[in-house]
């Protein structure tokens, strides 16, 4: 259960307290230009993006029996989905474009293909950057780790995140902001009615499936992004699983060292520690600063199967130990 914190609300996106300060860590110079922010650079990831959609999705949905055509194009369409929370979290932060209405407007188009809400999301996340790994204010801890080799796989498998996602968007779309101390009443009104909206495109784009009689909301989307969720929810769980529970952003946030493809689909999230320590540097611009930084931080990690390999080896060795 989330505690109303007596401090004021937050800026936005304001960073934990850490061992030593940003400007220890980096020049100002170097940190003004590594926070330039480019629709350019922007404008080129979501394309890319897009075409990877649009490429993939066609292949999946006209090769029909042609398996070792159509299943790994269904593989990467629904990856390519998931991962569309990428853009959406980096809109969020007004880093993935210089202007910010396209930043807005991005974020709130990825989080309907992701099945995210991002006028809600970006509340709910300045909480987890000012409060990241302090229970009962990280909104992050509100949803239980996994704790067995069992929580573990129906985490994997993104069933929580379903049924979570299902309830939560219903029950904000009823008006119900109950336990969201992050959402202030002068954002209510603007976080139900895009929560509303974003119900209403599910709910037209189901009526013309059925109305056609097609499986169009099955094919194109409800299937895909449910088969590319666990690849999502493997880069998610490794971001701060395992790492301290205090507000040391050089030790409660992990950066996972991974291949260059999944690196771009994912929008460079995986310098995640670099992301936490300073939330202003726009995507395009962390692998320069983990060349920077990357020595201060406890937990940089080889490759996501590593890391979950890790986790998994630490719930089986809990559940080995005595009580």
């Amino acid at each position: 259960m989330l505690t109303q914190p007596t401090a004021t609300q937050p800026e936005p996106f304001s960073n934990s307290s850490v061992a030593i300060p940003p400007n220890q860590l980096m020049s100002a110079q170097t940190l003004t230009t590594l926070n330039a922010r480019s629709d350019v650079k922007g404008g080129l990831q979501l394309a890319g993006h897009l075409v990877l959609l649009a490429v993939s999705g066609y292949l999946w949905t006209t090769q029909g029996d042609r398996w070792l055509i159509s299943l790994p194009a269904l593989f990467i369409y629904g990856a390519g989905l998931a991962a569309m929370f990428a853009p959406m979290h980096e809109g969020c932060h007004r880093t993935a474009f210089a202007n910010n209405r396209l930043n807005d407007g991005v974020a709130w188009f990825a989080g309907l293909l992701s099945f995210y809400n991002s006028t809600f999301y970006r509340r709910y996340h300045k909480w987890h950057h000012r409060y990241t790994q302090i229970p009962e204010k990280d909104p992050e801890l509100s949803d239980r780790k996994p704790q067995t080799l069992t929580e573990y796989l129906v985490a994997i498998s993104g069933y929580n995140w379903w049924t979570g996602k299902v309830r939560g968007h219903m029950r904000i779309a009823l008006g119900n902001l109950e336990g969201c101390p992050y959402i202030p009443d002068s954002a209510r009104s603007e976080v139900i009615r895009s929560t509303r909206l974003q119900l209403l495109v599910y709910g037209i784009a189901i009526a013309l499936s059925i109305g056609y009689q097609q499986p169009w909301f099955l094919t194109y989307w409800l299937i895909p992004l449910a088969i590319g969720q666990p690849l999502l929810r493997g880069f998610l769980l490794a971001e701060h699983t395992g790492c301290t529970l205090d507000d040391n952003s050089l030790t409660n946030t992990r950066t996972t060292l991974t291949i260059a493809p999944v690196r771009w689909l994912m929008w460079n999230m995986s310098f995640h520690a670099e992301h936490h320590l300073v939330a202003s540097i726009p995507f395009h611009a962390l692998p320069a600063a983990h060349e920077i930084l990357q020595s201060h931080f406890t937990q940089v990690d080889q490759g996501y199967v590593k890391v979950n390999r890790d986790i998994i080896a630490n719930l089986s060795a809990q559940m080995g130990s005595p009580s």
